[in-house]
């Protein structure tokens, strides 16, 4: 259930979430779903406790106790399993019916998420990893739960897109400077089951990023139902947030395995990412239709091109059927039985659009073009009662055929009818069944015509129509680079090297006072962002002071310089006089090691009197997603994901820089 805090007046403009309060359709649906979502967890709670309490007790009266009790949870459970179906086969809520009714599509509920604190485990972390007063960072801290706050009431346009993209982009950074691979700050993210209900906890960002990805994927959805499809643009808009949508699905399916929730498993996804292709495609025909002319003034290939999208919508339909079987138990029977539907209704349209072809054009018509193009339309079964008239021979073959193709666009849509009556809540969507209403009598006219001829001749099944589009669509992957996010916790130096995964010592204050400006400080740097100390002359006053070679350079004086280039450190030192006050850290493990190999110095040796230029180019590669920051020069390499905490990640690199000695 969402849990409304009082925020700043420009949050909610700063973030782009939406206003919980707001009673919009969707909005209270969501909000229906997440108190049916707390209902079930706490059934899931109360199942278990008294699970282990029967297998704990051996005392026989207690045991029948808990064995009813078990009985009233489960039925509850069911109880409540089935309102989130319902829920969720309240697909018309998100179609746009304003112009007439049309069949409906099929978008995808939100995942509901509960608040995560990150306050104190994030200040722990900073003071004990990074040495820095983690009270100086509760105003960011503040702003990251705000953020995740806003996400979970996103706007269903592409604001809420944008938002939960900003949001999974900053977790890249959230998940390098505060989550270490080898043990656990305490952070647990709860999301539940977007088709069951059912929360599932992890510890891992990856978790996290997969639902947000899910969210996106949904919303595309909602995106898309939501369009108007008496319109070439509404369906043009429509199917491009239907592939967005499924690319999504795809890359999660891609990247993340062993996922704990069901609306997370590969099967799950690969049937979901399928069924938004197969709207999209339902979406194209609709496109076709709608831009030509009239059912009476399309020519003979126009229908016939029709014929063979509607039969490739059905197929289509037919494959995610055959994907649903593993996953059945999960998906609303509502689902199902329109997916069911949408196969016998397409496939009606299809036998509708050839008879229509066939019937309203002569064969003494019918150009080169046109009869290369029949004898392709149809292919050969084994059924024998299927009419033995593959390609029109003459104007009687060229009738019958056309009326055994009437004959079966009506007895299909006779079944969309009867599964609409099947369904309970289909029976329950008036736009579909006007819909389905409507071009049943229009096939029952078509047919009628042949009855006026006297023609009774009995009529077998028609060939099958050739499923075949002349189209390829393409699904989208996620651009993660189209919504760049500044580092929230930049203060704490380059993420490259100030990391959860790299280890340091504690900051020490070195103070170095020399006698004359002839006397040399006795070190040399190199390197930028940070800078690095690349040697210590022996016995002179840094090598006295406790420098390191491979020490970073944390600030100057008063001045931080964990973000500064050579250049800049380079003036800061000179300007220094005869006293020199430095903060620097030593690194304690190889990972940080490997990074200081990258930066090659030349063997320019300059005094005090001398300037360096800078010159560097640092490429550093990692696993996952890199997003470009504005302050660091890095490539973007997309690879796969696992929930493994505790995968290695590599990062080489290669600096050259010239070096400066003091």
């Amino acid at each position: 259930m969402f849990k409304w805090v009082r925020l700043g007046t420009d949050f909610r403009k700063r973030n782009g979430g939406s206003d919980p309060r707001v009673a919009t359709c969707r909005g209270k649906l969501q909000n229906k779903r997440s108190k049916l979502n707390q209902e079930i967890n706490k059934e899931l709670r109360l199942r278990a406790g008294a699970e282990n309490l029967f297998r704990a007790t051996n005392n026989r009266k207690l045991k029948e106790t808990v064995a009813l009790e078990l009985s009233f949870v489960n039925s509850n459970l069911q109880l409540l399993k089935e309102q989130l179906a319902e829920l969720n086969s309240s697909v018309e809520l998100y179609q746009n019916e304003e112009k007439g009714p049309i069949i409906p599509l099929i978008p995808l509920g939100l995942k509901e998420t509960k608040e995560v604190d990150f306050k104190e485990p994030f200040k722990d972390f900073i003071l004990e990893h990074y040495s820095e007063e983690g009270n100086l960072y509760s105003d960011v801290i503040s702003q990251v739960m705000d953020l995740r706050q806003a996400i979970r009431t996103p706007l269903r346009d592409e604001n809420g897109i944008s938002l939960l993209f900003q949001y999974y982009n900053q977790l890249y950074f959230l998940e390098r400077r505060f989550f270490p691979p080898d043990r656990s700050l305490g952070i647990y993210f709860e999301w539940y089951d977007s088709l069951t209900g059912i929360p599932s906890y992890q510890r891992t960002v990856a978790f996290e990023k997969a639902c947000v990805l899910f969210n996106i994927a949904a919303i595309y959805t909602q995106i898309a139902a939501k369009q108007d499809r008496k319109s070439i643009s509404g369906l043009n808009s429509a199917i491009e947030a239907f592939l967005r949508s499924s690319g999504t699905l795809k890359y999660i399916s891609e990247n993340f395995t062993n996922a704990p929730s069901t609306d997370l498993n590969t099967e799950m996804l690969e049937m979901l990412g399928h069924l938004m292709q197969a709207q999209a495609k339902e979406c194209f025909l609709e496109k076709l239709d709608l831009s030509q002319e009239s059912d009476e003034d399309k020519t003979i290939d126009e229908l016939l091109d029709l014929a063979q999208e509607g039969s490739h919508v059905a197929d289509i339909y037919t494959h995610v059927i055959k994907l649903i079987s593993p996953v059945k138990c999960f998906v609303p029977y509502t689902w199902i039985s329109l997916v069911t539907l949408k196969v016998e209704y397409y496939m009606a349209m299809a036998h509708r659009f050839c008879g229509m072809a066939l019937m309203n054009t002569e064969m003494k018509n019918f150009t080169a073009d046109t009869i290369e193009r029949l004898k392709r339309v149809h292919y050969v079964s084994d059924d024998k009662l299927q009419i033995d008239i593959l390609f029109p021979k003459n104007e009687d073959d060229n009738q019958l055929l056309a009326r055994a193709h009437l004959k079966e666009s009506l007895l299909k849509f006779e079944e969309t009818l009867r599964l609409h009556r099947m369904c309970r809540e289909l029976k329950n969507k008036p736009g579909l069944e006007t819909v389905l209403k409507t071009y049943h009598s229009l096939a029952l006219n078509l047919y009628s015509k042949f009855e006026e001829k006297n023609d009774f001749r009995d009529v077998l099944e028609p060939p099958q129509i050739i499923p075949l589009t002349k189209f390829t669509f393409s699904i989208k992957q996620p651009d993660f680079a189209q919504y760049r996010v500044d580092d929230m916790f930049k203060k704490l130096g380059p993420c490259a090297v100030f990391s959860a995964k790299h280890h340091w010592s504690a900051p020490r204050l070195v103070q170095l006072q020399r006698t004359s400006k002839k006397e040399k400080f006795g070190f040399t740097v190199r390197g930028s962002c940070p800078v690095i100390v690349s040697g210590v002359d022996p016995h002179s006053l840094a090598d006295f002071g406790g420098i390191k070679e491979g020490d970073y350079l944390v600030s100057v004086g008063d001045e931080d310089v964990k973000w500064y280039s050579n250049d800049q450190v380079t003036n800061l030192l000179e300007s220094a006089g005869d006293s020199l006050s430095l903060k620097l850290v030593t690194p304690m493990n190889k990972n940080n090691s490997k990074v200081l190999e990258g930066f090659k110095c030349s063997s320019v040796v300059l005094d005090s009197s001398q300037t360096s230029n800078d010159l560097s180019n640092n490429r550093s590669w990692t696993k996952g997603i890199q997003l470009i920051h504005s302050s660091l020069l890095s490539d973007i390499n997309l690879k796969r994901l696992t929930w493994n905490p505790f995968k290695k990640q590599n990062s080489t690199g290669s600096v050259l820089d010239n070096s400066y000695e003091t």
